[in-house]
């Protein structure tokens, strides 16, 4: 698919290393669970549409982009296993089943899962954004790697759209310093460790410059709090626009 956003070639590398996830991961899941910055509520809410929708939650952009399709099944199963673990936590979470996926989830399965023989289903990140919450939402939904079902958080390692065309040496200079504090954090191998330093992020090198709001980031958090004792490695690295972008795996 061709890009709509920035210059020619600025979304290669992103693409391949989407299409390529599913020999990385080298293993077929059952289901996907896919928590995305672009689904923000009160409190949690699980997505449990059987045959889902999509929500063209983007504006300005070609004609074409709103005509695309992507069959994926849903799973009310796997949405009530999702409510279940949460709640068995404390953690009180409601269900869903008008919204639709965004385009934080179909425009990537897309390219992960061209068939779309995947069931999908998605989780909202709270809308305070608390890191040490959507780490323990993690941890809560952890038994879930073991049903067989991928856990993604997907959003961006950079996201500051008003600064991302910026060449200005500080912008610069303060988005690697905080893509380096991120690869450091997620692969520190003591996890409590990782999960401190994830919960301070605010006090990393150019945090709230790569991040003025913490929607892209959080869902990093919920994937860390499912990694258990798991440690992270970063299995994706590129530059957009000059500001480096990073994607972590764990397990």
């Amino acid at each position: 698919m061709e890009s709509t956003f920035g210059p020619p070639g600025m979304w290669d590398g992103l693409a391949g290393f989407l299409r390529g996830l599913n020999n990385d991961i080298g293993q077929r899941p059952e289901a996907a669970l896919v928590i995305s910055a672009h689904w923000e509520a009160k409190r949690p809410a699980v997505y449990a549409a059987e045959h889902p929708s999509l929500l063209f939650d983007y504006y300005g952009f070609p004609e074409h982009t709103y005509q695309l399709t992507y069959p994926a099944h849903g799973s009310p199963e796997i949405a009530a296993r999702v409510r279940k673990l949460l709640e068995s936590s404390g953690i009180d979470a409601d269900e869903e089943h008008e919204r639709g996926l965004d385009h934080g989830v179909f425009i990537p399965f897309m390219l992960i899962y061209p068939e779309a023989d995947v069931p999908i289903v998605q989780l909202s990140l709270q809308r305070d954004l608390d890191p040490a919450f959507h780490l323990a939402m993690g941890r809560a939904l952890a038994p879930l790697r073991d049903e067989g079902v991928l856990i993604v958080g997907s959003g961006l390692s950079y996201h500051n759209l008003r600064e991302l065309t910026s060449t200005a040496p500080k912008n610069l200079a303060e988005a690697t310093a905080f893509d380096e504090w991120l690869e450091k954090a997620a692969e520190q191998p003591d996890a409590k460790t990782r999960n401190r330093q994830l919960i301070d992020w605010e006090q990393a090198p150019g945090a709230r410059t790569c991040h003025p709001r913490s929607d892209h980031l959080v869902p990093l958090f919920v994937a860390a709090g499912a990694a258990d004792g798991d440690i992270g490695r970063r299995n994706y690295h590129d530059t957009m626009l000059g500001k480096p972008v990073s994607a972590f795996r764990f397990g």
